[in-house]
């Protein structure tokens, strides 16, 4: 991969910060400009060293950039699409990490105009529940997967730039049918989110919700983590890919109706098959996974 001499992340968070620092640590790249909304994060990005300057939407900062990462929830990507469209320099190429692939397309068609061939859409399967300059590392990325969903059209220089950059980052890099990545990250990572978020609400409304907190323990805290995440974030990945959010949370409903009915006729053994095979799937995905 040749050096990327300028970075420009926009927003410089979790995701955007750690791609930085991860690209800095392996002197894959230059300088880094940085640009979000929140000024108190952008003075912590510059302090932590993960960028080199702030930057802002203007052709200064877009204009000669060799690679421009959009690390803003979902929900943002339309305006700073339409925004940085007009800015960007004629070889510069743009990629995101947007935890959906169909929306984000379909603005970048409508919004990239003349650099849509330069766009590579993306999305790092890898996160943490803390957000922020702050929550930045570089090895956030280290044997982890980076799905690319090109389109039909996208530069092969375009692409191979960004895949060379997440793996740079120590990703492992592999390419999908934007449908079916958002129809798997809906099941594995969108899914699980929304039942975090759903059962500490649940907790939280109850009666004697200080009681049943004092004495919550390993096993909520573990299922529960993901509910600390970024709710802007999450509140959009959940609205852009709703009809396959959907679809999981049906199929994990009927599941739940299953397990009740398991209980309401006192089935030991339906029980015990449905927690070994979970166990056992488990065992071999962590297994699969090292």
């Amino acid at each position: 991969m040749e050096r990327i001499e300028k970075l420009v992340i926009v927003g410089v968070g979790l995701i955007g910060g750690s791609f930085a620092l991860a690209l800095k640590e392996a002197g894959a790249v230059g300088r880094v400009v940085g640009v979000g909304r929140g000024a108190s994060n952008i003075r912590s990005a510059l302090e932590l060293g993960i960028i080199d300057a702030a930057g802002a939407l203007d052709g200064t900062t877009f204009g000669d950039a060799d690679l421009v990462l959009l690390a803003v929830p979902v929900g943002q990507m339309r305006a700073v699409m339409r925004s940085i469209a007009p800015l960007l320099g004629a070889r510069t190429v743009v990629t995101d990490a947007g935890s959906t692939k169909q929306d984000v397309i379909a603005l970048a068609r409508r919004e990239l105009k003349g650099a849509l061939s330069r766009f590579v859409p993306g999305h790092p399967i890898a996160g943490t529940e803390k957000s922020g300059a702050e929550s930045a590392f570089a090895g956030l990325y280290r044997e982890r997967r980076v799905v690319l969903t090109p389109l039909e059209g996208t530069d092969p220089g375009a692409l191979a730039l960004v895949r060379g950059a997440w793996e740079r980052c120590g990703a492992s890099v592999f390419q999908l049918q934007p449908r079916e990545h958002d129809a798997v990250l809906a099941a594995v990572s969108h899914l699980p989110h929304v039942l975090a978020y759903a059962l500490v609400d649940q907790v939280a409304r109850h009666k004697s919700a200080k009681q049943l907190f004092s004495y919550a323990a390993g096993g909520f805290r573990d299922f529960t983590r993901i509910a600390s995440s970024h709710p802007e974030m999450w509140r959009d990945i959940c609205l852009a890919n709703r009809k396959a959010l959907l679809a999981e949370i049906g199929r994990y409903g009927a599941k739940l109706d299953r397990v009740r009915k398991m209980l309401e006729r006192g089935d030991a053994r339906a029980l015990d098959a449905l927690f070994s095979g979970a166990r056992d799937a488990r065992k071999r995905w962590l297994k699969d996974a090292q």
